[in-house]
């Protein structure tokens, strides 16, 4: 406890308030349930005092009991989603039922009933499918319900497509990079905010992405698989209350399937070939039959009761195989190069007896280094399209792509009594995709493995106080290598132990104006990265009188181990193809040795919020959050930056645990306010 006093004295105190007036009652709250409000009147239009009111889901039987105040309003928090059914009982009156309305993550419903004197054995039941009237639209207008999740067609069956629907949100899949620091997940801005800001929670916990630079969820195939695990999901935008925070775009809040009384379940298998596909422009050689291609998209998911109205369990399975011939050209030496000869012209400073520039005569290119010429032969295939001049020529190819991804969840519920019950659910995606690179010798091999577990335990202390509890794991790992996919004689690579370095050879002496490139990738032929989070949140709903008060605390551990190397193998750099075939580089960079980065921070919140009644359809809402972190801090003390000291920026860098800058000595004005500015750990906000 000392050491959080300590820790949170250190932070600085950003407190953002936020005065909302709207239409309507309650906030949404937790992201993953939803809200119930209403009157119960009498024919005259009067609310009934003291009314009985049962909430029973027709799912899973459970029921919740609450009493309607003095002037006949009722609420009833954090239900789950699903379809309900509502009683209202009062001596002196007939039952009134009203039957079959459903329930959406984030919503808050209103139902009124009407009493009509009689006697209470007296029943009358209203069966009409009328819409549950929702005095929150703002705050489930990004919702994608069980229907479109299930029923709209989607190409790869990627759930988070779907986020398009919502208004404010735009697809920005086609910016991403490929490689070690591209996204492998569908991108999308959300209310203009970059799509690193947006969060995703799958049942209440966090759904991240396996690093920094690949901070959204989504598995080797670039989809984000689900389908029929999905129960629906809502997309909040610009607009949410103080129980969201830690990103400053949109949240995703996604709600797996549950168990229920009936069984149900689903088989099926997806499948996309080439058998009717046309040739496309780029395919080549012209003549040749199209590139392959095979998806298979399989699975299968069953729902029931363990114990009837007591224990419900759900699992889901889905497996995504795919084969695709990728069509690419690359520019390659010719035939000519590979033996050490070049155009006369092409070889600069020009050999005597070239007639210029222009000079097409094939000659060996002068103090040739006979070593290089099985490095110039790494290019393959040999070139089956057009002559470029220079040396260089066109290869047209058909490399294979290999992806394999599979997806699983499991789901139990259990209800202890009317006033206790929890959810438990366990995600994994596993995956591996090898993918050519411009020359298909060599490969980018990706492995992904995400996890995320969610435990939730609501408890119903009375009618007016409600607390619901949270605890997450999440893991995500990431591996990335670039290895040669054909052997690669032992005396070709530049450092011993290592894969094959990277050539890259300049196009300044060719007629096409281009360069080539071969071997290992430049930015990381070694990549692994491990992450957790550990998530513990509660929140706190209490009723009195006119006001809903909700207050929460959340806590979150990160760990990130990040091995990155780049240049581990080694990058040569040639200026043109004449200084290649000579064995002089422009440019050699090689760092063989690396080092695993273990960064850590703790984040904490706490938030609360009152929601005043002030008329049947008027009501005002005040949120208070605070966001704290300890900052990123290196376990191994490895951290570095660099600073300044008098005004002078100091080369060598300051290492430590922490990434803000450290000093010892005397500093100038400017240099203090650098410190002052660096030691500031960062504060994710939001407006509430």
């Amino acid at each position: 406890m000392r050491a959080f006093k300590k820790l949170s004295l250190a932070f600085p105190s950003l407190l953002l308030v936020s005065l909302i007036f709207f239409l309507g009652s309650t906030p949404l709250r937790a992201q993953v349930t939803a809200s119930l409000t209403g009157t119960i009147h009498d024919a005259s239009g009067a609310g009934v005092p003291q009314a009985t009111v049962t909430v029973t889901s027709m799912e899973t039987g459970a029921e919740r009991t609450v009493i309607s105040d003095s002037e006949g309003y009722y609420r009833v928090l954090s239900l789950p989603v699903g379809r309900y059914e509502m009683k209202a009982e009062k001596a002196g009156f007939k039952t009134a039922v009203q039957a079959g309305f459903d329930f959406v993550v984030g919503q808050q419903g209103v139902v009124n009933l009407s009493l009509v004197v009689g006697q209470l054995q007296q029943v009358v039941t209203v069966t009409a499918e009328t819409p549950l009237v929702n005095i929150t639209t703002a705050s489930v207008s990004g919702l994608v319900g069980e229907r479109e999740v299930k029923d709209l067609p989607l190409n790869g069956r990627s759930f988070d497509n779907l986020i398009a629907l919502t208004t404010g949100a735009f697809a920005v899949t086609s910016l991403k990079n490929g490689g070690a620091s591209g996204q492998l997940g569908n991108l999308f801005s959300i209310s203009g905010r970059r799509f690193s800001e947006n969060l995703f929670l799958f049942d209440g916990v966090e759904y991240m992405g396996p690093s920094q630079g690949h901070s959204v969820p989504g598995g080797v195939s670039g989809e984000l698989l689900g389908v029929d695990a999905v129960r629906e999901f809502n997309v909040v935008t610009d607009t949410y209350g103080a129980e969201y925070g830690k990103r400053a775009g949109g949240q995703i809040s996604i709600v797996s399937m549950s168990g229920t009384n009936q069984m149900h379940g689903a088989l099926y298998e997806f499948v996309r070939n080439s058998a009717l596909d046309a040739k496309n422009f780029f395919d080549h050689p012209q003549g040749e039959r199209i590139p392959p291609f095979q998806r298979n998209q399989f699975g299968a998911a069953l729902g029931g009761p363990i114990r009837r109205d007591r224990t419900f369990v759900f699992g889901n399975y889905e497996g995504f195989r795919q084969r695709l011939g990728v069509s690419s050209v690359s520019i390659v030496p010719d035939a000519n190069a590979r033996m050490g000869i070049l155009p006369c012209g092409a070889i600069s400073p020009l050999p005597s007896g070239c007639n210029g520039t222009t000079d097409t005569t094939p000659v060996t290119v002068p103090n040739l280094n006979s070593g290089m010429l099985p490095y110039a032969n790494l290019w393959w295939p040999v070139p089956n399209g057009p002559n470029l001049g220079g040396g260089a020529a066109e290869a047209f190819y058909n490399p294979l792509q290999s992806i394999r991804e599979d997806f699983g969840l499991l789901r139990v519920d259990h209800i202890f009594s009317q006033k206790d019950f929890v959810g438990v659910s366990y995600l994994v995606d596993d995956g591996y995709n090898q993918s050519p690179q411009a020359n298909p010798n060599w490969g980018q091999n990706t492995d992904i493995r995400s996890q995320v577990l969610s435990l939730q335990e609501t408890h119903i202390f009375s009618p007016n106080v409600a607390n619901v509890f949270t605890a997450g794991f999440s893991r995500a790992t990431f591996f990335f290598v670039t290895p040669a996919l054909v052997p690669i004689p032992p005396d070709l690579v530049f450092i011993t132990g290592q894969l094959n370095g990277r050539l890259s050879i300049g196009g300044s002496t060719l007629q096409s104006g281009g360069g080539f490139t071969t071997g290992g990738s430049t930015v990381a032929s070694d990549q692994t990265t491990f992450r957790n989070a550990f998530s513990y949140g509660d929140t706190l709903q209490l009723i009195r009188g006119r006001h809903q008060i909700s207050a929460g605390v959340w806590f979150q551990q990160l760990q990130s181990n990040e091995h990155a190397p780049k240049e581990q193998a080694g990058v040569a750099v040639f200026s043109t193809l004449t200084t290649f075939l000579q064995g002089i580089t422009s440019n050699f960079q090689a760092a063989p040795v690396s080092t695993t980065l273990r960064w850590r921070q703790l984040e904490g919140a706490w938030y609360v919020q009152d929601t005043i009644q002030l008329r049947r359809k008027l009501s005002m809402r005040l949120g208070l959050r605070h966001e704290f972190d300890n900052g990123w801090n290196e376990a191994g003390g490895k951290a570095s930056n660099y600073y300044f000291t008098n005004g002078t920026f100091q080369t060598n860098p300051a290492v430590g645990s922490s990434v803000f800058a450290k000093f010892l000595a005397e500093q100038s004005d400017d240099s203090r306010r650098f410190r002052h500015q660096s030691e500031k750990p960062v504060c994710f906000q939001r407006r509430i």
